[in-house]
Protein backbone atom coordinates (compact mmCIF):
# COMPACT_ATOMS: atom_id res chain seq x y z
CA UNK A 1 0.00 0.00 0.00
CA UNK A 2 1.24 2.98 -0.87
CA UNK A 3 1.97 5.57 2.17
CA UNK A 4 -0.35 8.89 1.65
CA UNK A 5 1.16 12.57 2.32
CA UNK A 6 1.40 13.08 6.03
CA UNK A 7 -1.69 15.45 7.13
CA UNK A 8 0.92 17.98 8.79
CA UNK A 9 4.68 18.77 9.07
CA UNK A 10 5.15 15.27 11.35
CA UNK A 11 6.76 12.86 9.29
CA UNK A 12 6.62 10.31 11.95
CA UNK A 13 2.40 10.65 12.12
CA UNK A 14 1.13 7.36 11.48
CA UNK A 15 -1.46 5.82 9.55
CA UNK A 16 -4.19 3.50 10.52
CA UNK A 17 -6.37 2.21 7.77
CA UNK A 18 -9.92 1.74 7.43
CA UNK A 19 -10.61 -2.67 6.99
CA UNK A 20 -11.05 -3.03 3.48
CA UNK A 21 -14.48 -3.14 1.39
CA UNK A 22 -16.30 -1.77 -1.10
CA UNK A 23 -16.24 1.98 -1.36
CA UNK A 24 -19.64 3.03 -1.30
CA UNK A 25 -22.97 0.89 0.18
CA UNK A 26 -25.15 -0.59 -2.62
CA UNK A 27 -28.21 1.91 -3.74
CA UNK A 28 -29.97 -1.37 -4.07
CA UNK A 29 -29.31 -2.47 -0.35
CA UNK A 30 -29.80 0.92 1.75
CA UNK A 31 -29.16 1.50 5.11
CA UNK A 32 -30.73 4.00 7.66
CA UNK A 33 -28.60 4.95 10.49
CA UNK A 34 -29.99 7.47 13.41
CA UNK A 35 -26.47 9.13 14.88
CA UNK A 36 -27.73 10.32 18.47
CA UNK A 37 -26.23 13.89 19.06
CA UNK A 38 -25.09 16.57 17.29
CA UNK A 39 -20.95 17.46 18.80
CA UNK A 40 -17.78 16.29 16.93
CA UNK A 41 -18.64 12.82 17.93
CA UNK A 42 -21.56 12.44 16.27
CA UNK A 43 -20.79 15.09 13.12
CA UNK A 44 -17.75 12.68 12.56
CA UNK A 45 -20.13 9.88 12.36
CA UNK A 46 -22.42 11.63 10.16
CA UNK A 47 -20.42 12.39 7.53
CA UNK A 48 -18.54 8.86 6.77
CA UNK A 49 -21.39 7.40 6.91
CA UNK A 50 -22.90 9.86 4.59
CA UNK A 51 -20.23 9.89 2.26
CA UNK A 52 -20.46 5.87 1.86
CA UNK A 53 -24.51 6.04 1.12
CA UNK A 54 -26.29 5.77 4.28
CA UNK A 55 -28.94 7.69 4.86
CA UNK A 56 -28.21 9.33 7.89
CA UNK A 57 -30.65 11.03 10.10
CA UNK A 58 -28.83 13.28 12.82
CA UNK A 59 -30.59 14.20 16.09
CA UNK A 60 -29.60 16.93 18.39
CA UNK A 61 -31.33 18.22 21.74
CA UNK A 62 -29.94 21.18 21.43
CA UNK A 63 -30.40 24.08 19.09
CA UNK A 64 -26.85 24.03 17.72
CA UNK A 65 -24.45 21.84 16.81
CA UNK A 66 -21.08 21.42 18.08
CA UNK A 67 -21.67 19.50 21.41
CA UNK A 68 -19.69 20.20 23.90
CA UNK A 69 -17.65 22.74 21.51
CA UNK A 70 -21.11 25.08 20.67
CA UNK A 71 -22.08 28.25 20.43
CA UNK A 72 -25.30 30.34 20.87
CA UNK A 73 -27.08 33.35 20.37
CA UNK A 74 -28.20 35.26 23.35
CA UNK A 75 -31.18 37.56 23.30
CA UNK A 76 -29.43 40.54 22.16
CA UNK A 77 -27.33 39.06 19.35
CA UNK A 78 -24.61 38.77 21.31
CA UNK A 79 -23.21 35.17 21.47
CA UNK A 80 -22.04 32.79 24.56
CA UNK A 81 -20.37 29.43 24.67
CA UNK A 82 -18.98 26.45 26.32
CA UNK A 83 -15.73 27.73 26.83
CA UNK A 84 -12.80 28.53 25.28
CA UNK A 85 -10.74 25.59 23.44
CA UNK A 86 -7.81 24.69 21.72
CA UNK A 87 -7.89 23.46 17.81
CA UNK A 88 -4.06 21.73 18.26
CA UNK A 89 -2.58 21.07 15.15
CA UNK A 90 -2.34 17.13 16.30
CA UNK A 91 -5.77 16.82 15.68
CA UNK A 92 -5.98 15.17 12.40
CA UNK A 93 -9.23 13.72 12.17
CA UNK A 94 -10.81 16.66 13.79
CA UNK A 95 -9.29 18.95 10.72
CA UNK A 96 -10.41 16.43 8.66
CA UNK A 97 -13.95 16.98 9.53
CA UNK A 98 -13.79 20.70 9.67
CA UNK A 99 -12.33 20.62 5.70
CA UNK A 100 -15.18 19.36 4.55
CA UNK A 101 -17.05 22.67 4.55
CA UNK A 102 -13.94 24.63 4.78
CA UNK A 103 -11.14 23.09 2.70
CA UNK A 104 -8.29 25.16 3.43
CA UNK A 105 -9.24 25.72 6.94
CA UNK A 106 -9.38 29.26 6.56
CA UNK A 107 -11.40 29.69 9.19
CA UNK A 108 -8.66 28.58 11.74
CA UNK A 109 -6.34 31.64 13.36
CA UNK A 110 -3.11 30.78 14.94
CA UNK A 111 -2.63 31.95 18.48
CA UNK A 112 1.29 32.76 18.66
CA UNK A 113 1.60 31.98 22.52
CA UNK A 114 -0.77 30.48 25.54
CA UNK A 115 1.42 31.83 28.70
CA UNK A 116 0.48 29.44 31.90
CA UNK A 117 1.05 31.58 34.83
CA UNK A 118 1.07 31.06 38.49
CA UNK A 119 -0.22 32.48 41.08
CA UNK A 120 3.60 34.06 41.74
CA UNK A 121 3.20 35.67 38.73
CA UNK A 122 6.02 33.61 37.19
CA UNK A 123 5.32 32.57 33.71
CA UNK A 124 5.95 29.65 30.83
CA UNK A 125 5.57 30.03 27.77
CA UNK A 126 5.51 28.16 24.49
CA UNK A 127 6.13 30.88 22.08
CA UNK A 128 9.69 30.16 19.66
CA UNK A 129 10.05 26.97 20.79
CA UNK A 130 11.57 24.43 18.70
CA UNK A 131 8.41 22.06 17.08
CA UNK A 132 10.26 18.61 17.43
CA UNK A 133 11.08 16.40 20.32
CA UNK A 134 13.64 16.85 21.89
CA UNK A 135 14.97 20.09 20.99
CA UNK A 136 11.63 21.50 22.57
CA UNK A 137 11.83 20.09 25.43
CA UNK A 138 15.26 20.81 26.04
CA UNK A 139 14.79 24.39 25.08
CA UNK A 140 11.72 24.91 27.10
CA UNK A 141 13.72 23.29 30.31
CA UNK A 142 16.48 25.55 29.72
CA UNK A 143 14.47 29.17 29.66
CA UNK A 144 11.38 27.66 31.89
CA UNK A 145 11.40 30.06 35.53
CA UNK A 146 9.52 27.18 37.13
CA UNK A 147 11.54 24.54 35.68
CA UNK A 148 15.54 25.62 36.86
CA UNK A 149 17.80 23.30 36.18
CA UNK A 150 19.06 23.72 39.06
CA UNK A 151 16.18 21.33 39.99
CA UNK A 152 16.94 18.73 38.09
CA UNK A 153 18.99 16.91 40.31
CA UNK A 154 15.97 16.01 42.46
CA UNK A 155 13.93 14.34 39.66
CA UNK A 156 13.17 10.66 39.56
CA UNK A 157 15.44 9.55 35.96
CA UNK A 158 13.24 6.29 35.64
CA UNK A 159 9.70 7.88 36.01
CA UNK A 160 10.81 10.83 33.74
CA UNK A 161 12.18 8.39 30.93
CA UNK A 162 8.76 6.74 31.14
CA UNK A 163 7.17 10.09 29.16
CA UNK A 164 10.09 9.35 26.34
CA UNK A 165 9.61 4.95 26.24
CA UNK A 166 5.87 5.15 26.11
CA UNK A 167 4.42 2.34 23.93
CA UNK A 168 0.61 2.15 22.46
CA UNK A 169 -1.76 0.48 23.26
CA UNK A 170 0.54 -1.24 26.06
CA UNK A 171 1.53 2.57 27.80
CA UNK A 172 -2.38 2.35 28.62
CA UNK A 173 -2.38 -0.37 30.87
CA UNK A 174 0.81 0.37 32.56
CA UNK A 175 -0.97 3.35 35.00
CA UNK A 176 -3.86 1.35 35.95
CA UNK A 177 -4.58 2.48 39.76
CA UNK A 178 -2.51 5.70 39.71
CA UNK A 179 -3.54 9.40 39.74
CA UNK A 180 -1.70 11.92 37.94
CA UNK A 181 -0.69 13.00 41.36
CA UNK A 182 0.75 9.52 42.30
CA UNK A 183 2.85 9.66 39.12
CA UNK A 184 4.07 13.45 39.50
CA UNK A 185 4.78 12.15 43.51
CA UNK A 186 7.11 10.04 41.92
CA UNK A 187 8.64 11.82 39.58
CA UNK A 188 9.70 14.70 42.07
CA UNK A 189 8.83 17.52 39.60
CA UNK A 190 10.17 21.24 40.93
CA UNK A 191 6.85 22.40 42.84
CA UNK A 192 6.47 24.70 40.16
CA UNK A 193 6.29 22.69 37.36
CA UNK A 194 4.45 19.98 38.99
CA UNK A 195 1.74 22.90 39.63
CA UNK A 196 1.60 23.44 36.04
CA UNK A 197 1.45 20.03 34.88
CA UNK A 198 -1.08 19.03 37.36
CA UNK A 199 -3.57 22.30 36.18
CA UNK A 200 -2.94 21.99 32.80
CA UNK A 201 -3.16 18.64 31.79
CA UNK A 202 -5.72 17.49 34.81
CA UNK A 203 -7.83 19.86 35.10
CA UNK A 204 -8.37 20.66 31.49
CA UNK A 205 -10.18 16.96 31.72
CA UNK A 206 -11.82 18.68 34.73
CA UNK A 207 -10.94 16.84 37.26
CA UNK A 208 -9.12 16.87 40.23
CA UNK A 209 -5.35 15.31 40.06
CA UNK A 210 -6.13 12.84 42.41
CA UNK A 211 -9.38 11.11 40.11
CA UNK A 212 -7.54 11.92 36.97
CA UNK A 213 -5.75 9.06 35.51
CA UNK A 214 -1.78 8.98 35.16
CA UNK A 215 -1.71 6.86 31.88
CA UNK A 216 -4.03 9.87 30.46
CA UNK A 217 -1.29 12.77 31.65
CA UNK A 218 1.34 10.50 30.19
CA UNK A 219 -0.33 10.16 27.17
CA UNK A 220 -0.94 13.65 26.73
CA UNK A 221 2.64 14.50 27.37
CA UNK A 222 3.36 12.57 24.17
CA UNK A 223 1.00 13.86 22.16
CA UNK A 224 1.53 17.39 23.10
CA UNK A 225 5.30 17.30 23.74
CA UNK A 226 7.42 14.80 24.13
CA UNK A 227 6.05 12.72 21.02
CA UNK A 228 4.67 14.85 18.30
CA UNK A 229 6.84 17.20 16.09
CA UNK A 230 3.64 19.38 15.28
CA UNK A 231 4.39 21.81 18.01
CA UNK A 232 2.98 23.37 21.29
CA UNK A 233 0.84 25.39 19.81
CA UNK A 234 -2.81 25.67 18.64
CA UNK A 235 -5.48 27.59 16.17
CA UNK A 236 -8.59 28.99 17.04
CA UNK A 237 -11.89 29.47 15.00
CA UNK A 238 -11.94 33.63 13.67
CA UNK A 239 -15.58 33.62 15.05
CA UNK A 240 -18.16 31.80 17.80
CA UNK A 241 -18.19 28.44 16.77
CA UNK A 242 -21.78 28.00 15.38
CA UNK A 243 -20.81 30.72 13.13
CA UNK A 244 -17.12 29.43 12.04
CA UNK A 245 -17.18 26.01 12.38
CA UNK A 246 -20.45 23.89 13.12
CA UNK A 247 -23.25 25.57 10.91
CA UNK A 248 -21.08 25.64 7.88
CA UNK A 249 -20.67 21.87 8.61
CA UNK A 250 -24.41 20.99 9.44
CA UNK A 251 -25.12 22.66 5.42
CA UNK A 252 -22.11 20.10 4.15
CA UNK A 253 -23.91 17.31 6.16
CA UNK A 254 -27.30 18.16 4.20
CA UNK A 255 -25.97 18.65 1.09
CA UNK A 256 -24.71 14.83 2.14
CA UNK A 257 -27.74 14.00 2.34
CA UNK A 258 -28.21 13.85 6.38
CA UNK A 259 -31.32 14.92 7.60
CA UNK A 260 -30.07 17.02 10.95
CA UNK A 261 -33.00 17.52 13.46
CA UNK A 262 -31.58 20.06 16.13
CA UNK A 263 -33.91 20.78 19.27
CA UNK A 264 -35.05 17.56 19.17
CA UNK A 265 -34.63 15.50 22.45
CA UNK A 266 -34.11 11.37 22.48
CA UNK A 267 -35.56 9.76 25.28
CA UNK A 268 -35.44 5.99 24.42
CA UNK A 269 -33.83 3.86 21.93
CA UNK A 270 -35.00 0.08 21.33
CA UNK A 271 -33.18 -2.69 19.92
CA UNK A 272 -34.93 -5.49 17.79
CA UNK A 273 -34.56 -6.53 14.37
CA UNK A 274 -34.62 -3.04 13.83
CA UNK A 275 -33.32 -0.33 16.18
CA UNK A 276 -36.06 2.55 17.10
CA UNK A 277 -35.29 5.90 18.29
CA UNK A 278 -38.14 7.40 20.35
CA UNK A 279 -37.61 11.21 20.70
CA UNK A 280 -39.87 14.28 21.66
CA UNK A 281 -40.69 14.82 18.54
CA UNK A 282 -41.78 11.06 17.16
CA UNK A 283 -40.02 8.01 16.08
CA UNK A 284 -37.65 6.72 14.48
CA UNK A 285 -36.50 3.26 12.91
CA UNK A 286 -33.31 2.43 11.78
CA UNK A 287 -30.76 -0.42 10.89
CA UNK A 288 -28.14 0.83 13.26
CA UNK A 289 -27.78 3.54 15.25
CA UNK A 290 -24.79 5.84 17.08
CA UNK A 291 -25.10 7.24 20.81
CA UNK A 292 -22.41 10.43 20.12
CA UNK A 293 -23.88 11.53 23.41
CA UNK A 294 -22.66 12.66 26.80
CA UNK A 295 -21.54 10.08 29.19
CA UNK A 296 -24.49 10.35 31.39
CA UNK A 297 -27.20 10.74 28.58
CA UNK A 298 -25.35 7.49 27.07
CA UNK A 299 -25.72 5.54 30.08
CA UNK A 300 -29.47 5.99 30.11
CA UNK A 301 -29.99 5.17 27.04
CA UNK A 302 -28.23 1.92 26.73
CA UNK A 303 -29.76 1.46 31.08
CA UNK A 304 -32.67 -0.40 29.63
CA UNK A 305 -31.42 -2.71 26.51
CA UNK A 306 -32.44 -5.94 27.16
CA UNK A 307 -29.69 -9.39 27.64
CA UNK A 308 -30.27 -11.69 24.38
CA UNK A 309 -32.21 -14.43 26.18
CA UNK A 310 -31.67 -16.70 23.10
CA UNK A 311 -28.20 -16.46 23.10
CA UNK A 312 -26.98 -16.97 26.58
CA UNK A 313 -22.88 -16.26 25.76
CA UNK A 314 -23.99 -13.13 23.97
CA UNK A 315 -26.44 -12.55 27.16
CA UNK A 316 -23.17 -12.66 29.56
CA UNK A 317 -21.15 -10.52 27.47
CA UNK A 318 -24.02 -8.09 27.48
CA UNK A 319 -24.34 -8.29 31.13
CA UNK A 320 -20.21 -7.49 31.63
CA UNK A 321 -20.83 -4.57 29.10
CA UNK A 322 -24.08 -2.95 31.37
CA UNK A 323 -21.66 -3.13 34.11
CA UNK A 324 -18.76 -1.55 32.68
CA UNK A 325 -21.42 0.89 31.59
CA UNK A 326 -22.78 1.94 34.71
CA UNK A 327 -19.86 2.39 36.49
CA UNK A 328 -18.90 5.61 34.64
CA UNK A 329 -18.79 8.45 36.35
CA UNK A 330 -19.28 12.43 35.66
CA UNK A 331 -16.26 15.11 36.41
CA UNK A 332 -16.86 17.59 38.42
CA UNK A 333 -18.96 20.93 36.98
CA UNK A 334 -17.33 23.13 35.54
CA UNK A 335 -18.27 27.27 34.78
CA UNK A 336 -17.82 29.65 32.12
CA UNK A 337 -18.51 33.47 33.00
CA UNK A 338 -18.12 35.71 30.09
CA UNK A 339 -18.69 39.34 30.92
CA UNK A 340 -18.56 42.31 28.54
CA UNK A 341 -16.47 45.18 30.26
CA UNK A 342 -16.70 48.82 30.06
CA UNK A 343 -13.33 49.72 29.00
CA UNK A 344 -10.56 47.24 27.32
CA UNK A 345 -8.09 45.31 28.95
CA UNK A 346 -4.46 46.22 28.64
CA UNK A 347 -3.57 45.63 24.47
CA UNK A 348 -0.57 43.55 25.82
CA UNK A 349 -2.99 40.70 26.57
CA UNK A 350 -2.85 37.53 25.31
CA UNK A 351 -5.63 36.25 23.22
CA UNK A 352 -5.95 33.09 25.79
CA UNK A 353 -3.85 32.60 29.25
CA UNK A 354 -3.60 29.23 31.03
CA UNK A 355 -3.55 30.23 34.96
CA UNK A 356 -2.40 28.28 38.23
CA UNK A 357 -3.21 29.04 41.67
CA UNK A 358 -5.67 32.22 41.14
CA UNK A 359 -8.50 30.36 42.92
CA UNK A 360 -10.97 28.73 40.78
CA UNK A 361 -9.58 30.13 37.82
CA UNK A 362 -8.08 27.91 35.17
CA UNK A 363 -7.80 30.43 32.06
CA UNK A 364 -8.71 33.74 30.62
CA UNK A 365 -9.41 34.30 27.08
CA UNK A 366 -9.42 37.74 25.90
CA UNK A 367 -12.09 37.07 22.52
CA UNK A 368 -11.76 40.19 20.60
CA UNK A 369 -8.40 38.87 19.87
CA UNK A 370 -10.09 36.72 17.33
CA UNK A 371 -13.44 36.15 17.27
CA UNK A 372 -14.82 38.01 15.01
CA UNK A 373 -18.21 39.33 16.68
CA UNK A 374 -16.63 40.02 20.10
CA UNK A 375 -14.26 42.22 17.72
CA UNK A 376 -17.56 43.90 16.35
CA UNK A 377 -19.07 44.73 20.15
CA UNK A 378 -15.43 45.83 20.66
CA UNK A 379 -15.00 48.37 18.26
CA UNK A 380 -18.75 49.63 18.56
CA UNK A 381 -18.86 49.54 22.61
CA UNK A 382 -15.04 50.38 23.65
CA UNK A 383 -14.62 47.59 25.79
CA UNK A 384 -13.13 44.23 25.96
CA UNK A 385 -14.77 40.72 26.10
CA UNK A 386 -13.47 38.54 28.35
CA UNK A 387 -14.06 35.11 29.19
CA UNK A 388 -13.13 33.15 32.38
CA UNK A 389 -13.36 29.48 32.89
CA UNK A 390 -13.24 27.27 35.88
CA UNK A 391 -12.92 23.58 35.04
CA UNK A 392 -13.59 21.41 37.79
CA UNK A 393 -15.59 23.92 40.14
CA UNK A 394 -15.72 20.56 42.91
CA UNK A 395 -18.55 21.38 45.99
CA UNK A 396 -17.13 18.69 47.59
CA UNK A 397 -13.59 19.51 48.04
CA UNK A 398 -14.76 23.37 48.33
CA UNK A 399 -17.77 23.63 50.47
CA UNK A 400 -17.83 27.71 49.67
CA UNK A 401 -19.10 27.36 46.32
CA UNK A 402 -21.86 24.57 47.41
CA UNK A 403 -25.50 25.33 46.83
CA UNK A 404 -28.71 24.18 45.20
CA UNK A 405 -28.17 25.57 41.80
CA UNK A 406 -26.93 23.61 38.66
CA UNK A 407 -24.33 21.13 39.72
CA UNK A 408 -25.13 21.77 43.12
CA UNK A 409 -22.83 25.15 43.07
CA UNK A 410 -23.35 28.92 44.86
CA UNK A 411 -23.30 30.65 41.10
CA UNK A 412 -22.68 34.30 42.58
CA UNK A 413 -20.33 32.77 45.32
CA UNK A 414 -18.34 31.15 42.44
CA UNK A 415 -19.00 34.36 39.84
CA UNK A 416 -17.81 36.47 43.00
CA UNK A 417 -14.23 34.43 43.06
CA UNK A 418 -13.78 34.34 39.44
CA UNK A 419 -14.07 38.04 39.20
CA UNK A 420 -11.47 38.39 41.87
CA UNK A 421 -9.13 36.85 40.12
CA UNK A 422 -9.46 38.62 37.11
CA UNK A 423 -8.57 41.27 39.10
CA UNK A 424 -5.47 39.93 39.95
CA UNK A 425 -4.26 38.09 36.79
CA UNK A 426 -5.29 41.81 34.82
CA UNK A 427 -4.99 44.50 37.62
CA UNK A 428 -6.98 46.65 34.87
CA UNK A 429 -10.15 44.91 35.18
CA UNK A 430 -10.72 46.04 39.15
CA UNK A 431 -11.65 49.81 37.81
CA UNK A 432 -14.08 48.64 34.86
CA UNK A 433 -17.71 47.72 35.36
CA UNK A 434 -19.60 44.55 33.60
CA UNK A 435 -21.75 45.68 31.24
CA UNK A 436 -23.31 42.58 30.39
CA UNK A 437 -22.62 38.90 31.85
CA UNK A 438 -23.59 35.07 31.23
CA UNK A 439 -22.51 32.64 33.29
CA UNK A 440 -22.64 28.51 32.34
CA UNK A 441 -22.80 26.17 34.78
CA UNK A 442 -22.59 22.28 33.36
CA UNK A 443 -21.55 18.46 34.38
CA UNK A 444 -22.18 16.85 31.27
CA UNK A 445 -18.23 15.48 31.01
CA UNK A 446 -16.93 12.25 31.61
CA UNK A 447 -14.23 11.28 34.50
CA UNK A 448 -11.10 10.01 33.34
CA UNK A 449 -10.17 8.12 35.94
CA UNK A 450 -7.60 5.62 37.76
CA UNK A 451 -9.90 2.58 37.14
CA UNK A 452 -8.35 -0.70 34.61
CA UNK A 453 -7.75 0.99 31.03
CA UNK A 454 -9.48 -1.92 29.56
CA UNK A 455 -12.42 -1.40 31.62
CA UNK A 456 -13.82 1.23 29.58
CA UNK A 457 -16.32 1.30 27.11
CA UNK A 458 -15.16 1.48 23.25
CA UNK A 459 -17.02 2.26 19.87
CA UNK A 460 -18.10 -1.71 19.29
CA UNK A 461 -20.84 -3.01 21.33
CA UNK A 462 -22.72 -6.50 21.91
CA UNK A 463 -25.79 -4.64 20.51
CA UNK A 464 -25.09 -5.80 16.57
CA UNK A 465 -26.06 -2.00 14.97
CA UNK A 466 -25.48 -0.16 17.90
CA UNK A 467 -21.95 1.74 17.98
CA UNK A 468 -20.78 4.14 20.90
CA UNK A 469 -18.79 7.78 19.77
CA UNK A 470 -16.94 10.34 22.48
CA UNK A 471 -14.39 11.39 24.47
CA UNK A 472 -14.72 9.26 26.85
CA UNK A 473 -14.16 6.52 24.93
CA UNK A 474 -11.33 4.14 25.20
CA UNK A 475 -9.04 4.16 22.10
CA UNK A 476 -5.66 2.29 21.37
CA UNK A 477 -3.62 5.31 20.51
CA UNK A 478 -2.31 8.54 22.40
CA UNK A 479 -5.42 11.00 21.53
CA UNK A 480 -7.48 12.76 23.59
CA UNK A 481 -10.37 15.72 24.08
CA UNK A 482 -11.67 16.79 21.01
CA UNK A 483 -9.86 14.91 18.67
CA UNK A 484 -10.63 11.51 20.61
CA UNK A 485 -13.73 12.41 19.86
CA UNK A 486 -13.69 13.21 16.27
CA UNK A 487 -11.85 9.72 16.08
CA UNK A 488 -14.18 7.74 17.96
CA UNK A 489 -17.11 8.91 15.61
CA UNK A 490 -15.03 7.69 12.48
CA UNK A 491 -14.30 4.73 14.19
CA UNK A 492 -17.73 3.99 15.12
CA UNK A 493 -18.95 4.40 11.27
CA UNK A 494 -16.05 2.26 10.41
CA UNK A 495 -17.96 -0.54 12.09
CA UNK A 496 -20.68 -0.03 11.02
CA UNK A 497 -19.94 -0.14 7.61
CA UNK A 498 -17.01 -3.37 8.46
CA UNK A 499 -20.11 -5.12 8.45
CA UNK A 500 -22.00 -4.09 6.01
CA UNK A 501 -18.58 -4.31 3.59
CA UNK A 502 -17.86 -1.17 2.78
CA UNK A 503 -14.79 0.68 3.37
CA UNK A 504 -14.52 3.55 6.30
CA UNK A 505 -12.22 6.41 6.64
CA UNK A 506 -8.62 6.24 7.63
CA UNK A 507 -7.25 7.52 10.88
CA UNK A 508 -3.70 9.20 11.34
CA UNK A 509 -2.38 9.94 15.13
CA UNK A 510 0.97 11.17 16.61
CA UNK A 511 4.00 8.43 16.96
CA UNK A 512 2.45 5.34 18.79
CA UNK A 513 5.99 5.14 19.92
CA UNK A 514 8.23 7.61 22.59
CA UNK A 515 11.65 8.71 21.55
CA UNK A 516 13.62 6.12 23.72
CA UNK A 517 11.71 3.56 21.07
CA UNK A 518 11.36 5.19 17.85
CA UNK A 519 13.64 3.69 15.26
CA UNK A 520 15.68 6.41 12.62
CA UNK A 521 13.36 5.67 9.73
CA UNK A 522 10.03 6.05 7.92
CA UNK A 523 7.26 4.71 9.79
CA UNK A 524 5.67 1.64 7.90
CA UNK A 525 1.74 1.69 7.58
CA UNK A 526 0.11 0.04 10.92
CA UNK A 527 -2.30 -2.54 9.36
CA UNK A 528 -5.11 -3.64 11.77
Amino acid sequence: MTRPPVPGRDRNAVLHPAPEGAPQLPADRPRHVVVVGGGIAGLAAAAVLAERGARVTLVEACEQLGGRVRAWPTDDGRTMSRGFHAFFRQYYTLRALLRRADPRLDHLVPVPDYPLRRGDGLTDSFAKLPATPPANLITFVLRSPTFPVRALPSVHIPSALELVNVSYPASHERYDGESAQAFLDRLRFPDGARHLALEVFARSFFAHPTEFGAGELVGMFHTYFTGSSEGLLFDVPDDDYDTALWAPLGRYLAGQGVEVHTGVRVEQVEAGDTWTVRTDAGTLTADAVVLATDPRATRALVADLPLDDADPVRALAQQAWHARAAAGRNAPPFVVLRVWLDGPVNPSREAFLGTSGYDLLDNVTVLERFEQGAADWTGEHGGSVVELHGYAVDPHRDPDVAGDGRGGLDEQRVRARLLASLEEVFPETAGLDVVHEELLVEDDCGLVGTGAWRDRLTVDTPYPGLALAGDGLRVDWPIALMERAAVTGVLAANHLLQGWGVRGEDVWTVPLEGLLRRRPKVPKVLRR
